[in-house]
């Protein structure tokens, strides 16, 4: 079921609301039925301390550096 952002055109609230095939949301505050389909932004991934720290090893073990900071650079390259 996707998940819509609606705008009521009698109350003017803005709401989510899960779609399911052949059934017509409401409106939660005033029940109408008259809705506006809005069009919303995508979501970013979420970015985990561990999925940035393993992307990093990857990087390093085919020897890409340039992601690094100045820093980061050395260090590896001393410890690897």
């Amino acid at each position: 079921m996707p998940l819509h952002d609606f705008r009521c055109q009698d109350c003017a609230a803005a709401f989510e609301a899960l779609v399911r095939a052949g059934r017509a949301p409401v409106c939660p505050l005033c029940g109408s039925g008259r809705l506006e389909k809005c069009v919303s932004l995508p979501a970013a991934p979420g970015k985990s301390a561990t999925l940035i720290r393993e992307g990093r090893a990857r990087a390093a073990r085919a020897g890409h550096f340039s992601h690094y900071g100045l820093a980061e650079r050395v260090r590896l390259k001393k410890n690897g």
